[in-house]
């Protein structure tokens, strides 16, 4: 078996947390009624301005209904306007004359209301962005579950990623965190945090967190790391994660006592790719065994074959 002699290293307090690029703004275009498609203008991948006519819903059938009811409004108001004068002489009852009034307001909110539906036919782009691929073809028939396109806003992008919630107490809305946009290009960028939620998901216990990407944009969808900075650097102990036994309620390391094998539980802290933090169970200048840990049995001698640094053992992990 293989030991190390535990000892203060320094642990590097930055957090790595997985992320999302958002756009600024993101929506997708849909009509509110039911009709066929008598005008469609996305043009694929370039940018709108806000309020452009992205489709038109047939309204025909709306705007003669508007008309119709102009004529029967226009007869009404005649209506009303004699009854006023037979009223006037007493030679209408007051029941008769506001039956009249009622049938012209009942008119005009008719029309108010077709005229609301004819606005909802034309689909106009809520603000200025890029539109995106054309899921549809003139002349379709469209319900409001039918998605004409894509629109996004991406001359801004923020980074969605989440952290457990122990950190909750690091993040501040206005601190900056680093995003590593491409790891192959090394691509690397800050971001400004400007939200979190209020409280952490029930069912992962993690805590999401917005930020907003500075100097330049990324594709929306994209994945990132997002490393964060928890405070200073720190001495403490780190054993290789391969030499750490689970079990049902706590994790143990094996060290060599007196020759002997002794099971000790142990509390970790942070983790990093192949070592973990050790705070509680192991001291100073303690043998940890950090190979054939499996072999080993409570009580029994130990034959100690080498003794290797940390150095060595993390890069045997890494090699494998």
């Amino acid at each position: 078996m293989d030991i190390i002699i535990a000892a203060p290293e320094t642990i590097s307090n930055v957090v790595e947390a997985n992320g999302t690029v958002i756009a600024e703004e993101y929506v997708e275009l849909r009509p509110e009624i039911s009709g066929r498609l008598t005008y469609l203008n996305v043009p694929e991948g370039k940018n709108i301005a806000k309020g452009t006519v992205i489709a038109r819903v047939n309204d025909a059938d709306l705007r003669a209904q508007i008309a119709k009811s102009k004529v029967q409004l226009d007869l009404a108001q005649t209506t009303v306007d004699r009854y006023k004068k037979l009223l006037d002489i007493n030679g209408l009852n007051q029941a008769d004359y506001d039956a009249a009034v009622n049938q012209v307001n009942s008119l005009r909110a008719d029309i108010v209301y077709s005229q609301a539906l004819v606005d909802k036919t034309v689909i106009r782009a809520p603000f200025s962005g890029v539109a995106g691929l054309r899921g549809i073809s003139p002349g379709a028939y469209v319900s409001p579950s039918t998605v004409i396109a894509t629109l996004q806003q991406t001359n801004k992008v923020k980074i969605d990623f989440t952290l457990p919630d122990m950190y909750g107490n690091i993040i501040k809305k206005g601190m900056l965190v680093t995003v590593e946009v491409d790891a192959a290009s090394k691509d690397i960028r800050k971001a400004i945090v400007v939200a979190t939620e209020p409280g952490a998901n029930t069912d992962t216990r993690n805590l999401k967190v917005r930020a907003l990407l500075q100097g330049g944009t990324a594709n929306p969808g994209a994945f990132v790391k997002v490393h964060i900075d928890a405070g200073q650097s720190r001495t403490s102990i780190k054993v290789p994660t391969n030499c750490i036994i689970p079990d049902d309620k706590n994790n143990q390391v094996v060290l060599v006592k007196n020759g002997m094998a002794s099971f000790v539980n142990i509390k970790t802290g942070i983790r990093e790719a192949s070592m973990v933090e050790v705070v509680q169970g192991i001291k100073a200048g303690d043998s940890v065994v950090v190979t054939g840990v499996l072999f080993a049995r409570p009580k029994n001698p130990v034959q100690v074959r080498s003794v290797k640094t940390l150095h060595d053992v993390s890069d045997t992990s890494a090699a494998k």
